[in-house]
């Protein structure tokens, strides 16, 4: 019995993802630390960067809460621009942060399903520094692109200090862990200008002057 609740409640998720979000263009997915606040670089640097992805005719994806995930729909908001919060059911409960399209806030269950939802339909992941959660998706993503599972999805991470100091890919490389060219999976930008030029260059839009 346990189990067959388990597969309706599972089922029920995918389609109601998939029923809300069919009309929904391609997206760009941003991840980052929840507990960056409203003034700190990062959180600043998400808001000018979503706004300007909004404004190439992207719309905004985030996990909903708060922090960089708030920032990011926050510079959508900023430009009249829709954008989507896929939280998740926690022990501490994550509220929905105010930014998000009222109509394209979800609450999922399944952390499955909503990493599927938050690739299927992105063009691109920009990564602002953060801690378990972001580490989690930024691997799977860039495992998905290695085994090309996932085609035509650019990674940006957003402070090379950061995440050159946290993950020694030259070392990776040197065991034999990794492959050179798995390097030029991703990239990296400074700022929300170069990861917003990184992302129009690799989807043939034109980037602002």
């Amino acid at each position: 019995w346990k189990e067959f609740v388990f597969s309706i409640n599972v089922l029920f998720e995918f389609i109601k993802g998939f029923r809300a979000l069919h009309f929904v263009g391609p997206c760009v997915t941003v991840f980052g630390s929840a507990r960056f606040k409203a003034g700190h670089p990062f959180y600043e640097q998400t808001v000018a960067l979503s706004g300007r992805i909004a404004e190439l005719g992207f719309t905004i994806m985030t996990g909903g809460g708060p922090g960089i995930m708030e920032a990011a729909n926050r510079g959508a908001a900023e430009v009249q621009a829709k954008s989507i919060g896929l939280n998740i059911t926690l022990p501490h409960e994550q509220r929905p942060n105010a930014y998000i399209t009222p109509e394209l806030c979800f609450q999922f269950r399944y952390f499955a399903l909503r990493k599927m939802h938050f690739l299927i339909r992105a063009k691109a992941l920009v990564a602002f520094p953060g801690g378990f959660g972001t580490l989690d998706e930024l691997f799977e993503t860039l495992t998905l692109i290695q085994t090309g599972k996932v085609i035509g999805v650019s990674v940006v991470l957003v402070g090379r200090d950061f995440w050159d100091r946290l993950i020694n890919w030259e070392y990776l490389v040197e065991q034999g862990l990794i492959g050179p060219h798995d390097r030029e999976l991703f990239h990296y930008a400074e700022t929300a200008q170069q990861a917003w030029d990184l992302i129009a260059r690799n989807h043939g839009v034109r980037p602002a002057t």
